[in-house]
């Protein structure tokens, strides 16, 4: 069962499932040798499987460093589902961006591979844009529920998009300055989503929803 709160690509926790050491070893042996320059049979031959065993788990050699992604996935879900209604919008996005970000200590420096892996290897860059896809769906559910209106609308689209850069901005500044507090960074992004999302034109400070075309 998938705890709430589980982190992931855009936050780390220990590997706790064949998938997630299947890409822990995955990720060590990227930021050693180089991503283009380890192939499966080496991630393979390091995991101790047959080839055919890893392609059960993973897809693709690109796939293998999102790791459990599904699951971290659904641990968003279940971090913004369980944001109680009297919290407005931007505050929710704010503090389960700094949640799912959370990195165990014992971690940190695998995490940063990863990310470091996810924000500048060209072939993961192009196959990231379809992981966020999915990953900006998720908050754009949590915003159509919130503004009543369709994930798919361009409000909660919108607001997708910013709070995936708001993470990825982050990211960026924490890969560049290794000595930077990553959870200092992402609040200090995110106060531009309660700014800029609990208090758009035409609505009061603090509401979280902003007048549509449907009312």
């Amino acid at each position: 069962m998938t705890q709430a709160g589980r982190s992931g690509p855009l936050g780390g926790r220990p590997a706790a499932t064949t998938r997630g050491q299947l890409s822990s070893i995955a990720i060590d042996l990227f930021t050693t040798h180089g991503f283009d320059e380890t192939s499966v049979d080496d991630i393979a031959a390091a995991a101790g499987i047959a080839r055919r065993t890893l392609f059960r788990y993973y897809p693709s050699k690109n796939s293998l460093a999102w790791g459990e992604f599904d699951d971290h996935l659904q641990g968003l879900r279940s971090l913004l589902a369980d944001t109680p209604d009297d919290v407005p919008l931007g505050e929710s996005l704010r503090n389960a961006l700094v949640r799912f970000n959370e990195v165990p200590d014992d971690i940190v420096e695998q995490h940063r591979g990863r990310m470091s892996l996810l924000l500048t290897v060209p072939a993961l860059q192009a196959h990231s844009m379809l992981m966020y896809a999915d990953w900006r769906q998720v908050i754009a559910e949590h915003c159509a529920q919130r503004l009543n209106t369709e994930p798919g609308d361009h409000l909660p689209q919108t607001i997708a998009w910013i709070t995936l850069g708001t993470a990825l901005a982050a990211y960026d500044q924490w890969l560049k300055a290794p000595g930077s507090d990553l959870a200092e960074l992402l609040e200090a992004g995110g106060a531009l989503l309660v700014g800029g999302v609990d208090t758009p034109v035409g609505s009061a400070p603090g509401t979280g929803h902003r007048p549509t075309h449907r009312e």
